[in-house]
């Protein structure tokens, strides 16, 4: 698995081009990070409530429209669904500064258009995995993710502050302008990819060309059972089985407390907003430095065990937010958790994204990621959900520990052996 790894390694152009679309659409989903909850709030003075409804009730309805996606892209090439997807998102949220403009922006409209963004986002990823899957020989997997991770995480750093300043400057519309344009940038730079016909002379192996899907008519009719076909094909599967559940559960417990913090460093423990931006920018350091030691680690000690080690110790920080106390020193002790956290995921995502990658069959990888991304969605609105409710009642602090002590035994969902001709 980690022969020949090599973090400068080239990969070919039609990967090139596909990196750096997701590098553009990366960077505008940070640029616009909390926007339409700021516009929501600014613009429309909506409440609580209503805010609440448009952070979880977009993603949670937006993932159950993308499940008849997964099974319907399958059966198409991979490279005209990428671009529709990026196109339906830029116009989408282009519609929000136009009705801004016009002066008719209403509640509704950011809703729907949180749904539509979020139902493309989940198909968008389905198919660049697979897409990816068959662009690459399986040695190269794990270098491309990597490189994902590595750039997810700098737009994780320069794109909030960007944005900031840029509202700043031009009003609260302006990043929902600038996340467009990435979209349509994406589109641009998928297109650019070409269909993969022409050999690629700097890779040996030469990687797969992305197969044409048949066109008979009875492989492109969908029946109503095709809409289980991705969790019936992750739940068969023992590996798959174990991932999903501990992903799932992981993602879902992190996302849900993480409005917490917020809480509890602004209020009672009087931090200031620029130390409450700095705990959580600085440590993203650590994804960073976690996709860029990934590689190394695998070629050294295996795929399998270098994802069971990363996944369970990210799992030991999160419980430290609960421990802070006004001061210096509680700031220090929330940035070193938050780097420790980011560190230990930094290294398993790309592990965890390769590892699930080779267990799926080409056939099945678009409909299997898709079942994947929408339990993840949905548990993380539903976790959401249910903490607010928590934090309400114990405090943020109480639910915060009660989320950590829960990641804890998340780790006995990992799967306990390598999968078969993975490792």
């Amino acid at each position: 698995m980690g022969a020949g790894w090599g973090i400068g390694r080239r990969l070919g152009r039609r990967f090139g081009w596909l990196w750096g679309a997701y590098g553009a659409s990366a960077l505008g989903t940070w640029l616009a990070f909390g926007a339409f909850p700021l516009i929501a709030v600014q613009v429309l003075h909506a409440g609580p409530a209503e805010v609440a409804a448009l952070a979880a009730g977009g993603v949670a309805v937006g993932a159950v429209a993308a499940i008849p996606l997964g099974p319907w892209m399958e059966r198409r090439a991979k490279r005209p669904v990428l671009i529709a997807t990026d196109l339906v998102r830029f116009g989408a949220l282009l519609t929000v500064p136009a009705a801004y403009a016009l002066g008719v922006l209403t509640f509704l409209q950011l809703l729907l258009v949180s749904v539509v963004v979020a139902a493309a986002d989940i198909t968008f990823r389905a198919a660049s995995g697979a897409c990816l899957k068959t662009m690459l020989p399986a040695e190269d997997l794990l270098l491309a993710n990597a490189r994902f991770e590595a750039t997810a995480w700098t737009t994780t750093i320069i794109g909030p502050p960007l944005g900031g300043a840029l509202i700043g400057l031009l009003g609260p519309v302006a990043t929902v302008v600038a996340d467009a344009v990435s979209y349509l940038l994406s589109a641009l730079g998928i297109r650019a990819m070409g269909a993969g016909t022409k050999p690629e002379p700097e890779l040996e192996p030469q990687p797969e060309q992305e197969p044409r899907p048949e066109r008979r008519e009875e492989q492109q009719r969908m029946r109503a059972g095709d809409l289980l076909d991705g969790w019936r094909y992750i739940l068969a599967d023992a590996t798959l089985r174990a991932l999903f559940f501990h992903t799932a559960l992981f993602n879902g417990l992190v996302m849900a407390t993480s409005p917490l913090p917020a809480v509890l460093m602004l209020g009672p423990l009087g931090f200031s907003p620029w130390q409450y931006g700095l705990a959580f920018a600085a440590p993203s350091i650590g994804g960073l430095l976690g996709a860029r030691l990934a590689g190394p680690l695998v070629a050294r000690f295996g795929q399998h065990r270098v994802l069971v080690a990363a996944g369970a110790l990210r799992v030991i920080w999160p419980v430290g937010l609960a421990l802070p106390r006004p001061g210096g020193a509680g700031l220090l002790l929330v940035i070193g958790v938050e780097f420790g956290l980011i560190l230990c995921c930094g290294v398993f995502n790309p592990v965890h994204a390769t590892y699930r990658l080779q267990r799926t069959v080409p056939g099945r990888a678009a409909r299997t990621l898709t079942a994947w991304a929408v339990t993840t969605k949905a548990s993380t609105a539903l976790l959401t959900a249910v903490w607010g409710v928590l934090g309400a009642l114990l405090g943020p602090r109480a639910a915060i520990g009660l989320a950590g002590a829960l990641l804890l035994a998340t780790p006995l969902l990992l799967p306990r052996r390598a999968a078969a001709g993975v490792d």
